[in-house]
């Protein structure tokens, strides 16, 4: 970066945004933002440890180049993202899952060869062996070994440190060794501790990976809610499709009824209906007209709407929804952090461990082919892979657990942060309850006029027609020969049936007409038909047994204060009501503030950030795409018991995964002096280190009931 070019703190400044998949633990973010910070230019570097993201408040006169070249010199390679809420493609998950399978098969076949050696062969035999063994683990080393051996090249060129140095070392000299042996036809070769020690090291990586690209799904999802388009008018009468990322404020926007609005805007003609779910929650469509505000995503349902632009591309509010969804998902597993601080200490103890044992045995007479094996052996026993398990074993185990039980786990440390909760908020449409109207009574309507209004419902796409329709179909009805069918935006439907008009509309006038009809005959006085969104089955008794977990419950919602009530009254819940997305961002804020853990359960496009930025999250298998990528868990079917389960199943995860760590750590306290003490070879390390990773695994295994 030039130097002439420093922070100018009443200069505006730019932003920019880079994916850095070399990021592995805490010490890289510290590297990352007090390197970055301490550059004259830069006035703010901030780390999405998740997305692997690194953000640059910057000067405006520095380039992409310039800021890149910047990042290189702290020791990590980084990439733009030039589009808000697009992050890096999944090449680094699809090459993890490439090296395992190699590692994987290649240690299969190296330990098949190995028998034949440890049950005696001598001579030509055992070289033969050794040999065949060779083919196969230099290839697998080099091939599967990359992602180790580049990061600790990042590292040491940039004059650091990490876990991955230590562990390049020791695979390297142990095939080198191993090499050296085949060649003169010595007795020992450990390929198979090589190849076995990188699959174990990959699978834990893969799992890693895997995990950090579906937290950013929620964001994508998101963004695909809005339209690529719109039809502009211009000034001569005229009109073009113009893309979603030309609109600019001031154009006019021609909205068809069944179109998404590609941007923010005001309503400087028409009327219609428009589905607000992904902005408010609110379950019924609401009207809008001229001068009415109508934001990009929402859904026109009824008539043609022309639209003055005030917002659009990355100024829209479900642009700002993508936003506060990525700076809400950031690390918070406590574990985590501890084999973080763990993996600052490990690098330099390994190698102050390793180059004593090779002194000290140097000078005890040792020759430097034994001191070698030594140094090998210490590096490959202390490798933390038992303590990597610890926490993803318990993980997988419990979350196989909780899917037979109904919940989906799509992220291992939610188990962690599930167990630490101590709060819920709950949504109320689509998870208290079951998000899909259902007639309360027919009893209103007449038997002679039941065939009538089916003539009429069956010929609407509208939630309420359909529910309508769904009723009097399972009563057996049939549907009356109804004429000259309309249905008209906003209104509702009109016919004839044998000459006289018969409508189904909307029941104005009425408490609560969102959720009901009116049928009217012939111009006689309307029947009114009220529906009802049903609680989710053992919905008051899931909430009774948060209370017994000791987690207390509240609703937070986008609907009316008059939708919510009922459903708040039954559970004897509070509630909070006409909730945009930021006042349940707002509201989890305030209670972390105070110390609480929050469990948000949620289902609509709207919840996308408070599922991002609760403690943990759960959404249902019925929400949308952003709800169920912006949840940690999904459960499955219309009851809501398998939110409590999931709770029970995580407390006894984290019960497992401080047993797993005790496991760890009294495998190194028992391996390590042996090891300087030079009682181990490099396969025998290679098969310790694989027999604490046994054990951590076999103590996982308990989880299999956890749902229960």
């Amino acid at each position: 970066m030039s130097a002439a070019v420093a922070f100018d703190a009443a200069a505006p400044l730019a932003r920019s945004l880079f994916a850095v998949p070399g990021m592995r633990c805490a010490a890289c973010i510290a590297k990352l933002e007090n390197g970055l910070a301490a550059n004259p230019g830069i006035a703010l570097a901030r780390v999405n440890f998740t997305a692997r993201q690194l953000t640059l408040d910057h000067v405006a006169e520095l380039q992409l180049p310039e800021l890149q070249a910047a990042i290189a010199a702290v020791g990590f390679e980084a990439q733009p993202i030039r589009a808000a809420g697009v992050t890096a493609d999944r090449a680094e998950s699809r090459g993890l899952l490439k090296a395992t399978a190699v590692a994987g098969f290649a240690s299969m076949n190296v330990m098949l060869l190995s028998v034949a050696v440890w049950s005696g062969a001598a001579g030509a035999t055992r070289d033969l062996f050794h040999a065949l063994s060779a083919l196969i683990a230099i290839p697998t080393v080099a091939y599967s070994g990359r992602p180790f051996f580049r990061s600790a090249w990042a590292a040491l060129r940039s004059g650091r440190t990490n876990m991955d140095v230590p562990i390049s070392i020791g695979v390297l000299l142990v095939t080198a060794l191993s090499l050296f042996e085949t060649l003169t036809s010595g007795p020992h070769a450990y390929f198979d501790g090589a190849v076995m020690l990188l699959f174990f090291l990959l699978v834990g990586r893969v799992l890693d990976s895997v995990m950090r690209d579906r937290a950013r799904d929620g964001v994508t999802a998101l963004l695909k809610q809005t339209a690529s388009g719109a039809m502009v008018a211009r000034e001569d009468g005229s009109s073009e499709w113009v893309a979603a990322e030309a609109l600019a404020p001031g154009m006019t926007m021609l909205v068809a009824a069944g179109e998404r609005l590609a941007a923010d805007g005001i309503v400087i003609a028409g009327a219609s209906s428009l589905d607000r779910s992904l902005i408010s929650g609110e379950s019924s469509p609401i009207r809008a007209g001229e001068g009415d505000q109508v934001l990009a995503g929402t859904l026109n349902l009824d008539a043609p709407l022309t639209v003055r632009v005030t917002a659009a591309g990355a100024d829209t509010a479900i642009v700002d929804m993508a936003r506060l969804m990525e700076q809400a998902a950031q690390p918070r597993s406590l574990y985590v952090r501890i084999a973080d601080r763990a993996a600052r200490l490990y690098a330099p103890a390994v190698h102050t461990l390793a180059a004593a044992s090779f002194v000290g045995w140097m000078l005890a007479g040792a020759g430097w082919h034994e001191a070698l094996l030594i140094a090998a052996a210490v590096l490959i026993i202390t490798c933390p892979c038992a303590l990597g398990l610890a926490v993803p074993a318990a993980q997988i185990v419990a979350a196989g657990a909780l899917m037979r039980a109904g919940v989906l786990v799509k992220d291992g440390s939610a188990l962690e942060r599930l167990a630490e909760a101590d709060r819920v908020l709950f949504d109320k449409t689509g998870t208290l309850t079951l998000g899909r109207p259902e007639l309360d009574s027919l009893a209103p309507l007449s038997p002679e006029h039941r065939p009538i209004a089916l003539g009429l419902a069956r010929a609407s796409r509208h939630p309420l027609s359909q529910a309508l329709r769904k009723a009097l179909e399972a009563e057996g009805v049939a549907p009356a020969d109804v004429t000259d069918v309309v249905e008209e935006p906003g209104f509702g439907m009109r016919g004839l049936w044998n000459g006289a008009p018969v409508l189904l509309c909307r029941a104005t006038g009425v408490a609560g007409e969102a959720l009901a009809v009116a049928f009217v005959f012939a111009g006689a006085a309307p029947v009114v038909l009220r529906f009802r969104d049903s609680m989710r089955p053992d919905a008051a008794m899931t909430v009774a047994e948060m209370e017994r977990l000791g987690l207390p419950a509240s609703i937070v919602s986008g609907d009316r204060a008059e939708a919510v009530a009922p459903v708040a009254r039954a559970l004897h819940l509070t509630a909070q009501t006409a909730m945009t997305p930021q006042d349940k961002l707002d509201a989890i804020e305030r209670l972390g503030r105070a110390g609480h853990k929050v469990l948000m359960v949620g289902d609509g496009l709207n919840d996308g950030p408070a599922l991002a930025a609760g403690h943990v999250s759960l959404a249902p298998a019925s929400a949308s795409d952003v709800g169920q990528n912006a949840a940690d868990a999904v459960f499955l079917g219309d009851s809501l018991a398998p939110v409590a389960a999931a709770i029970r199943a995580a407390r006894r995860t984290m019960a497992i995964v401080r047993q797993n760590f005790a496991i760890a750590i009294l495998y190194n306290t028992a391996a390590v002096p042996l090891a300087l003490a030079g009682l181990v070879t490099p396969l025998v390390a290679a098969l310790a280190m694989s027999g604490s990773s046994v054990i951590v695994v076999a103590n996982a295994l308990r989880l299999r009931s956890a749902a229960r």
